[in-house]
């Protein structure tokens, strides 16, 4: 496997086993529905220059988290790798969107967001703080806890 590949299957059976489950108080045999049933996930992994980690994080917690919010996504959860080399440079998480073309129509209107252009700006002033991201939208299958 390629190091995204195990990135990916690592989260998803976090997310799905352990931290969806316990962060919202319920037991891994009560599913969570969504009021949309086409509701779409969306995995992202950010990969932040060396140093620059605790920069990425700290927007996302002071700024990115809210914005996504104000554009209709929906905050999942947040994820650092525990082992080298990703612990060191590596963010990963997952939004949901009410669907694919919302999910388009979310990040367009969040770039174009004057209060996020700011908080892009200012988090960069001194460097870049990202320099790859990878991007998966993922369906909930039947049997999943989380829908």
């Amino acid at each position: 496997m390629t190091f995204d590949t195990r990135v990916f299957f690592i989260v998803i059976s976090a997310a799905l086993a352990v931290g969806v489950a316990v962060g919202t108080g319920l037991g891994p045999t009560e599913p969570v529905h969504a009021q949309d049933s086409a509701r779409v996930f969306e995995l992202r992994t950010y990969t932040a220059p060396e140093g620059r980690l605790d920069r990425l994080e700290a927007r996302f917690r002071d700024h990115t988290m809210r914005l996504f919010e104000k554009h209709g996504m929906t905050n999942i959860g947040y994820w650092r790798p525990q082992d080298e080399p990703a612990s060191a440079n590596t963010l990963i998480y997952i939004i949901s969107h009410r669907d694919r073309e919302s999910a388009a129509r979310n990040w367009q209107s969040f770039r174009d967001d004057p209060d996020w252009k700011q908080v892009s700006t200012d988090t960069q002033l001194d460097g870049p703080i990202v320099s790859n991201v990878v991007s998966v939208f993922m369906d909930a299958t039947d049997f999943s806890p989380l829908k």
